[in-house]
């Protein structure tokens, strides 16, 4: 990764943990002259990555994955090769629409052999395209144009044909009093209706998703059996999914 695009992979991480960001202070975070940092800002907002405004940056508010996995990338590609390792060659599991989920699909097709994904996300579809080792079957449903998820009641007709052992998730947020969390209240009934399917359900999550609220409740009747994030999650964090008899999977 060249120094320019490291740069702006933190100014990312730094505007989606604090939402605004003033260009001065940016300037002496990266220790760059001001025209490298709007330069870097310019190309970031090209790719609608963050929004400019006169002296500061904010976080771009879009539910587009692509956008999305740009966002703490190298922690999700370290979750992504962590979860990986719960699964065995020839094994058939189902994946919900999310960025770690598709860059999670993607480390299955280069690590494993005749791995079988069932997903509701065409984004994930899209993505694995090209890499072998892996076959898709994707439900169907009403399709999402942001999200590029499938939702709806065929979702849950489609997904009563399987069976599987993994059921493997993406999260908005997650609260103590209220565990995992999303926003958007059809793809939340999509994934209640696959896990329905699943022996188990397993969260993949950036350690900054915790202690932030979402909309609905995850799962509320059934729960979360485990939850792969990285290194960073704190202390906190991690007592509250022990209370809650969640499995913790931390990537280094």
């Amino acid at each position: 990764m060249s120094s320019a695009s490291q740069r702006q992979q933190k100014i990312l991480d730094l505007v989606a943990s604090e939402k605004k960001v003033l260009v001065r202070d940016l300037t002496e975070l990266m220790q760059v002259s001001p025209v490298t940092i709007r330069k870097d800002l310019n190309a970031l907002e090209e790719r609608h990555l963050l929004k400019r405004s006169h002296g500061y940056a904010v976080a771009a508010e879009s539910e587009d994955i692509s956008n999305r996995m740009d966002a703490a990338y190298q922690n999700k590609l370290k979750i992504a090769k962590k979860a990986a390792s719960l699964v065995q060659s020839g094994e058939t599991i189902m994946v919900e629409s999310g960025s770690a989920c598709a860059l999670f699909v993607k480390e299955l097709g280069e690590q494993k052999k005749d791995v079988s994904v069932i997903t509701n996300s065409a984004f994930i579809a899209d993505f694995v395209r090209k890499t072998e080792g892996v076959r898709v079957t994707l439900l169907g449903g009403e399709y999402q144009k942001d999200s590029q998820a499938l939702v709806g009641p065929l979702v849950r007709k489609n997904a009563e044909a399987f069976h599987v052992h993994h059921f493997f998730i993406g999260t908005d947020g997650y609260t103590d009093a209220s565990g995992f969390m999303a926003k958007d209240y059809l793809r939340n009934e999509a994934i209640s209706d696959m896990a329905n399917q699943a022996d188990e359900v397993i969260v993949l999550t950036d350690s900054s998703k915790f202690f932030k609220s979402g909309v609905v409740r995850i799962l509320p009747n059934r729960g979360i059996d485990g939850v792969v994030t990285d290194d960073s999650i704190s202390q906190e964090a991690k007592d509250s999914l022990k209370r809650r008899h969640i499995q913790l999977y931390e990537a280094s």
